[in-house]
């Protein structure tokens, strides 16, 4: 049975905003490295469109950039959205019931699905879906954004805290 596990970049002050922290090249391999080891992952709209910046290679890019796109193109995709007709490759679209096709997920596969994006987090949490919350805590304060937790904070359990790179931490909690 595969685990479901929601993380995000996250500033000191609880928002999610990509453009504005850092990504050392720790930080960016270690991104590489679990992307490459999901079994898949479960995207919003919004994050999806975002990620799909990585189904085209790009001249500019550096050899890491190239092989993160890789790994993300190879693992298996699920886009949750109601407005969406179609998805890129190796992508499917999950329009019908949000709980009976994650759970069903779940039980078909084995090892990670990341799930991306706030606001289906909230959602799978609110059914009790997600079995695990990485918060990768940068060095900013935004004071403003979207929160890493769309909804009241569920009770948590630290189960672990480990230094990715000079500035960044990564606080693993699971449902208490």
């Amino acid at each position: 049975m595969a685990k479901l596990v929601f993380g995000m970049n996250q500033s000191l002050d609880g928002y999610v905003d990509h453009t504005e922290m850092r990504t050392s090249p720790a930080l960016f391999r270690h991104w590489i490295e679990h992307v490459r080891g999901l079994a898949g992952s479960v995207y919003g709209r919004r994050m999806y469109e975002t990620m799909n910046y990585w189904d085209e290679d790009r001249p500019e890019w550096s050899p890491e950039q190239h092989e993160f796109a890789a790994a993300w193109r190879r693992q298996p995709k699920w886009v949750v959205s109601r407005t969406l007709k179609s998805v890129g490759p190796n992508a499917t679209l999950v329009e019908g019931d949000l709980e009976t096709a994650i759970r069903d997920l779940k039980a078909r596969l084995a090892g990670e699905i990341t799930v991306s994006g706030p606001e289906l987090a909230q959602s799978l949490t609110d059914l009790g879906l997600v079995d695990e919350y990485r918060l990768y805590l940068h060095p900013a304060v935004l004071g403003r954004g979207k929160p890493f937790f769309a909804g009241p904070r569920p009770p948590l359990r630290l189960v672990a805290s480990d230094r990715i790179d000079e500035d960044v931490i990564r606080l693993t909690y699971v449902p208490a």
